[in-house]
């Protein structure tokens, strides 16, 4: 037996149907369209809205259609894993229960956490697994339902955050070159006075005090967020592109963490990989979390193509942040499209 590589053989996606624009932001806080448009590049994110459902739903509509445009079979599935920061319940797992929602019945299930970086942990993880021969199918999805942690009167937050799931089928295969290169991920480990809630956790739990005080909602010092953002997510697409002697035009695309269009420009202008290269699709979703980017692959997958050099690139509270290499399994035009 060869070589075994991990590939991404098809992308699912979900974003619910309640759309929040700008417009309508400015009668709930003092804010507009231009200055949203001007400091972040959003235009409107998706909201669920319905009362009971939460980031399981998102996920679950991502992965059942993951698995019905690859025609994949839900019991040759022996993994699930769900990237999230805005879980169901503090137990059991949220992907207990979208396995459970599936009927994976020869497949377990865990959640990551790793802010906005974890779907690119999380399919690194998936790779790892797959590498070591144990397991074939794995799905990796990135979900967040992050209109529950926004505090709508904050005008410097709510305009930046909506809800999302992005999921992508992760197989083993022997071709050659394809699939997971290489991988550089920190851990700063200094961000929590910078982005964080407050309440809600173990040092904090809920209390009256806590929910009259509003400490159940994202925290962020946006200025300080933004620049450890460029900085690290530049030089870990840097490092990557080293490592693997490429050069800019080397890269067909960088996919980047769907957080502030600023941020974006920034870094691929400290990269030298012109905008027309950047999977961008945040002027439609908003930072929708560890979502952001299998949601951009699944908007752009017809324009992928087999053997494509892809960086990815992301950062979050932690801070958390890295890059990897991925070259691209398959002909994006090729695979059913049911969005």
């Amino acid at each position: 037996m060869g070589k075994i590589n991990a590939i991404i053989t098809g992308i699912g996606g979900y974003v619910p149907d309640y759309v929040l624009n700008n417009e309508e932001l400015s009668r709930m806080v003092d804010t507009s369209d231009e200055w949203i448009m001007t400091r972040v590049g959003i235009k409107e994110r998706h909201i669920l809205t319905e009362e009971g459902l939460g980031t399981s739903y998102l996920a679950r509509k991502a992965a059942k259609q993951l698995l019905k445009k690859t025609g994949t079979d839900p019991d040759t599935i022996d993994a699930l894993i769900v990237s999230t920061t805005t879980p169901d319940y503090k137990f059991p797992s949220t992907a207990s229960i979208v396995l459970g929602k599936l009927g994976l019945k020869n497949a377990f299930a865990f959640d990551l956490e790793a802010a906005c970086c974890g779907f690119l942990y999380a399919l690194d993880m998936a790779a790892s697994m797959i590498q070591s021969g144990r397991y074939k199918k794995v799905i990796v999805i990135g979900a967040d339902k992050m209109s529950s942690l926004v505090d709508y009167r904050d005008r410097t937050t709510c305009v930046l955050f909506g809800d999302g799931a992005g999921a992508a089928l992760v197989e083993a295969t022997e071709e050659e070159n394809v699939g997971v290169q290489n991988t550089y991920f920190r851990t700063d480990g200094m961000g929590l006075p910078f982005l964080h809630m407050k309440a809600g956790g173990s040092v904090c739990p809920a209390s009256h005090f806590t929910v009259n005080h509003r400490l159940h909602y994202l925290y962020q010092e946006g200025r300080t967020v933004f620049r450890y953002a460029v900085t690290n997510m530049g030089d870990d697409v840097l490092k990557v592109m080293e490592n693997n002697n490429l050069t800019a035009d080397d890269v067909k695309w960088v996919v980047p963490h769907e957080a502030n269009m600023r941020i974006i420009e920034a870094v691929t202008k400290r990269v030298g990989i012109p905008m027309e290269k950047v999977m961008v699709n945040i002027q439609r979703y908003g930072n929708t979390s560890a979502a952001t980017i299998p949601l951009a692959l699944w908007d752009f997958e017809k324009q992928l193509k087999k053997g494509d050099n892809v960086i990815f690139t992301a950062f979050g509270a932690g801070f958390v942040h890295g890059a990897s290499f991925y070259k691209w399994a398959y002909d994006g035009d090729k695979v059913a499209d049911a969005k």
